[in-house]
């Protein structure tokens, strides 16, 4: 396609209120939350597989816990953890059984860890390709995308089919030489000077472009007979889907909003400054603004800068008036990986010496046994005797709110609906 033709595409795709650009790429706070959280993840799939702790299922092991994280992107990444579910009748993907290819795994896995250039990225996916693991395929980059997201781009069926279409080419789905030769292209036209300034050197923002394009909700000439003859109702489903996936995550949205209007209001009840995540400010929850009823940013401190960007996405944070002294933390995860929150908290928790603040996961009720789950898991044992971790659900907030602004003295009111970990 040349370029004037293509910009055009760009245009229309940038365009559409409900395309993935805008509803994932560009707005979605779970998306900035995701990469600190998936490269925990990765470091401790690497360090079970090194020491042969990783097991012989996805289910229940680490590297489900990084895909979880990752398909909770959802649209682009709503099917990324298939190819790694354990299929015992075909022995795939042989990583599970077979500890030599295991082995090669965790090895890739941390050369993309450790990767500072696209040369050692190339290499890496080029060894994992050469040692041909069954069933393991270029359906990894949707892991190292999390990692390098400027040099890795994104892989599915749809971006397959996009590229196809938007190139004129046949590509092949599962193939690690379409993968690299997809990324070759990708890279090069995000590039040109024409189009990077209106997509993004992050590859997240084309890899949407080709899934767009892939589904049919994108027309372009060379999909043009194929969507109409072959995939027009799959194309009307894929945007009524998806016309239903925007409106239940405005709910969600909404609701995520009214749980921190709540723990803005009892912290301000309870004398405390409070601080909510940066890219929150601005929302309004019943006419009531944010931003003035919380401070801009986080006291000064000593913490990395990696720190410091996670813990700037903590949903609520309590400070002590005056000193600036954090007193509690809330992350309030509606529809989103446990496990992400409990890791961002464990990383604030950690960068404070001699830390006595109390930390607390607000989710709906009907995911408590999902929390207490979590909370039971050995990897987080050390880290709940070591920090004040405890549970809110949302509707207990709800019906106590009122009574815990008018009788409560101090943070601890909270505990008298929280809900703790107690080991069996």
């Amino acid at each position: 396609m040349e370029i004037p033709a293509l910009l055009n595409v760009i245009e229309r795709y940038k365009s559409d209120p409900e395309s993935v650009y805008n509803t994932w790429f560009i707005t979605s706070e779970e998306r900035m939350k995701a990469f600190r959280s998936i490269r925990r993840g990765i470091q401790e799939t690497v360090k079970s597989i090194a020491e042969d702790t990783f097991g012989n299922d996805f289910k229940g092991s680490l590297l489900e816990f990084v895909l979880t994280a990752i398909t909770e992107q959802k649209q682009v990444f709503e099917g990324a953890a298939h190819p790694f579910y354990w299929k015992p009748k075909l022995r795939i993907p042989d990583i599970y059984e077979n500890r030599s290819n295991q082995q090669k795994f965790g090895q890739f896995l941390e050369s993309c860890l450790n990767a500072g250039r696209e040369d050692q990225l190339v290499a890496a996916m080029t060894r994992l390709a050469t040692a041909q693991i069954k069933g393991l395929g270029p359906a990894v980059a949707n892991i190292v995308y999390f990692l390098h997201p400027t040099l890795v781009s994104p892989f599915n069926t749809a971006m397959v089919n996009g590229f196809n279409a938007l190139f004129n080419d046949k590509k092949k789905l599962g193939s690690w030489e379409s993968y690299l030769a997809i990324r070759e292209t990708i890279i090069s036209v995000n590039a040109h000077p024409e189009i990077r300034p209106r997509l993004s050197k992050d590859l997240g923002a084309i890899a949407g472009l080709l899934f767009e394009i892939g589904t049919g909700r994108l027309l372009i000439e060379n999909n043009v007979n194929t969507v109409l003859e072959n995939l027009k109702a799959q194309a009307e489903k894929t945007a009524r889907l998806r016309h239903e996936e925007v409106i239940a995550e405005e709910k969600a949205e909404s609701e995520h909003t009214e749980i921190q209007y709540l723990l803005i209001k009892i912290g301000r009840a309870l004398n405390f400054d409070v601080y909510v995540a940066r890219n929150d400010r601005h929302r309004t929850y019943e006419d009531q603004s944010f931003a003035p009823l919380t401070v801009q940013e986080l006291p000064s401190s000593p913490w990395g800068k990696d720190v410091m960007e996670t813990v700037s996405l903590i949903d609520v944070i309590w400070l002590k008036r005056g000193t600036g002294e954090i007193v509690a933390a809330f992350e309030v995860e509606k529809s989103t990986s446990i496990y992400s929150g409990i890791l961002r908290m464990e990383d604030l928790a950690r960068s404070i010496p001699g830390c006595t603040c109390n930390f607390y996961l607000v989710a709906p009720n009907k995911r408590e046994l999902e929390v207490m789950a979590q909370f039971a898991r050995p990897s987080f044992r050390t880290t709940l005797a070591d920090m004040s971790l405890a549970f809110i659900p949302f509707n207990d907030l709800r019906y106590h709110c009122d009574g815990l602004c008018q009788f409560g003295d101090d943070h601890t009111i909270m505990n008298k609906i929280a809900k703790h970990y107690v080991p069996a």
